[in-house]
This record gives structure tokens, C-alpha cells and sequence, in this order.
């Protein structure tokens, strides 16, 4: 079992505050002040992916790694342009879709977003293109410092779900080593060994499936669409008739969906999805799926017929392959057809569903 006995010391220069300092709190002459780690890392023995290294800021969290994981990268932040989308910093051997692939991953799922400055996003959205740039980085093994410091809690655990779960199946070959001072985290990060610097302990962690994320859904008004507006990836829009829900999670609103009435159909018991939108700092956890579906579940116990047409290519490769949903149409609207160069989705590849959970 590797042990590591690591030191660290800062030396003690003379001067008037120093010296009151001393004199003050009476602290015994010194020259340098000095730091010592004892660790235990048995990793030899195991194969593993990502790794957390938790413990109160100033534990010693980042002396630590950088003594142990040496042939490991250390990222501490990137640097980025003011006044050009964050994709043209990636390297540029890095195909453009693969990093869409793994923004929609890690839960950055807008277009519009893309193509602002890093500069200009959210601080949960600027984590995500970091991890991102991370994850895509030419380095093989990579440490993460202050990882999830700077965002909200909230966020942190939507964000490290999303991170475990895109470097798990799309980098199995690549190690990760992450520093947090947060131990909310680990449920959903699900890291294959944990050390706690704080307590100076080491764990294999099983892999477990992560926390419910327990929705609260309520009926409300067009007025609530305003929070969300601004994140749908194709319009600001909403229609004037559209029945509107907001899902809240921990007290917080946090998606948006609604429904029409299906104009093309003279039966009234066809309605069709028209908003749905998942706040940025929540997205890649499955809610705006959680919360279609609920909508469809919701009008088919009604005894009306629920469909939904999107472009959005996490909802399509989702519904592609639940048993809730039965795909009608797939491809792009037809150039010839006078009425579809009217609607937005002229030239788009969407894909039309229905429902089907719970129908007879």
C-alpha cells in the first residue's frame, strides 16, 4: 500500500508585524512553519475512473494531489476570449460535434448558449464549459481544484451527475481526480474512491444510483413563462390558449412546460406539447423528460391524445428508446410544401411522438 509522507513548509521572515504577532499570542520563536500529511492511496490494485479528494478548505487538499498525482495535469481555470463564442477556444482538432456531444452531456443543451462569450454565461453554465474543455483536454489524466466551489449546491449536484456520467461512458481510459471542500456531492458525483483529507481516510465507494430529484408540479399562468423564456432553445414565444405548468425542486422553480390544443386535427382530444424548458443550472438530469412525461400522463388520464414534435436531439435519442413514447415521424420538413417553409421547423430535423403509456 502506497504511503506518502508529505512536508511543506513556508518560512517565517522578520518584520515589525510579524513580530507583534509572535509577541501578541506568544507564539515560540520560529523560522519556518511547517505542514505534514500522512497518506494512504492503495489505487495499484484497482481500476478506476474518477476520484474526490474532500476535506475543509485549507486541509491541504491541492499539496496533496499535486504530490501524489504528479503525471497528472493540474487545472485550476482556463483562459477564455471576451468577444468570441467559447467554442472557437477549444483545440482545433476537436470536431465540433463532439463538443456538442458532450456539452449536451454535461447538461449545457442550448444552441443559443454556444454561441456567447464564457465571459457573458451564467457561473453554473462557465463550470460546465470548463469541465467540458477539461474533459476534452489533449492531457490523459487531469486534476480538478475548487471543483464545484463557486456555483450553487443545487447545481453542483446536477453538474457532478453530469460528470460522472459522460466520463464514464465516453472516457473509460481517462482518470480524473477531483478537490472539493463540499460533501454534498458525493451521492451524485459517485466517485470510485473517496479520500478525506480531514479525517485522513480512504474508501472504495460502490457505484449506487443517485438521489431522487423529487419534483413538486403545479398548474400556473403565461406569467410564469418570463422566468423562462429566455432559455428555449428555438423561441421566446408562447401561445395565447397554452396550458402551462412549472415544476419546482427544493422550493425552487426549475422547468417549464405547456400545451395547445393540436391545430391540424379537428378532434379535440389531440393536444400537443408546446413549451418546455429546463432552467440552465438544472439541466442534464432528466427533468425535462420527467416533466414531458408527467404532462403526458396527466392529459391521457384525461382521455385525450398527447403528441410532441422537438428538434432537440437529447429528447429524441431519450424518447427513441422509451417504451412511453411512439415515434410517428422522423426527418426534416419537406422544402416542396408550401405550409411548412411557414413554420419553424422548416429545414430542421425533428421528430414527432405520441404518448402512448397507460392508453388501451
Amino acid at each position: 500500500m502506497p504511503n506518502y509522507h508529505i512536508v511543506r513548509t513556508t518560512p517565517v521572515k522578520k518584520s515589525y508585524r510579524v513580530d507583534s504577532v509572535i509577541g501578541i499570542f506568544d507564539i515560540p520563536n520560529m523560522t519556518e512553519v511547517k505542514h505534514e500529511w500522512d497518506v494512504s492511496l492503495p489505487l495499484e490494485n484497482k481500476k478506476w475512473n474518477i476520484g474526490l479528494i474532500v476535506g475543509n478548505s485549507g486541509s491541504g487538499k491541492t499539496v496533496i494531489a499535486s504530490e501524489i498525482f504528479k503525471d497528472f495535469k493540474m487545472i485550476t481555470g482556463f483562459k477564455w476570449k471576451k468577444d468570441d463564442s467559447f467554442l472557437n477556444d477549444f483545440n482545433k482538432d476537436i470536431p465540433i460535434k463532439k463538443i456538442i456531444e458532450v456539452l449536451n452531456n454535461i447538461g449545457l443543451s442550448s444552441p443559443v448558449a454556444w454561441l456567447k462569450s464564457w465571459h457573458t454565461l451564467s457561473n453554473g453554465q462557465k463550470f460546465r464549459v470548463d469541465m467540458v474543455r477539461a474533459i476534452l483536454s489533449e492531457y490523459k489524466n487531469v486534476v480538478i481544484d475548487e471543483f464545484t466551489s463557486v456555483i450553487d449546491r443545487d447545481v453542483a449536484k446536477t453538474v457532478s451527475h453530469c460528470l460522472q456520467k459522460v466520463f464514464r461512458k465516453n472516457f473509460p481510459d481517462k482518470k480524473i481526480v477531483l478537490l472539493s471542500c463540499h460533501y454534498d456531492i458525493i451521492e451524485w458525483l459517485q466517485p470510485d474512491w473517496i479520500y478525506d483529507v480531514t479525517k485522513n481516510e480512504f474508501n472504495w465507494r460502490s457505484l449506487q444510483g443517485r438521489p431522487k430529484i423529487k419534483l413538486k408540479i403545479y398548474k400556473t399562468d403565461r406569467s410564469m413563462w418570463k422566468i423562462f423564456r429566455g432559455n428555449h432553445y428555438l423561441s421566446a414565444d408562447i401561445a395565447d390558449q397554452a396550458q402551462c405548468f412549472v415544476a419546482y425542486w427544493e422550493n425552487k422553480p426549475v422547468a417549464f412546460t405547456s400545451y395547445v390544443h393540436f391545430p391540424h386535427s379537428s378532434s379535440m382530444k389531440y393536444k400537443r406539447e408546446h413549451r418546455t424548458v429546463v432552467l440552465p443550472d438544472y439541466q442534464g438530469v432528466g427533468i425535462g423528460n420527467i416533466l414531458s412525461e408527467w404532462l403526458g400522463n396527466y392529459l391521457t388520464k384525461k382521455g385525450f391524445i398527447f403528441i410532441s414534435t422537438t428538434s432537440h436531439p437529447a429528447m429524441i435519442f431519450h424518447r427513441s428508446r422509451s417504451p412511453k413514447w411512439q415515434l410517428r415521424r422522423l426527418g426534416h420538413c419537406t422544402p416542396n410544401n408550401i405550409m411548412y417553409k411557414k413554420i419553424s421547423s422548416f429545414r430542421r430535423l425533428t421528430a414527432s411522438f405520441r404518448y402512448i403509456e397507460g392508453r388501451k
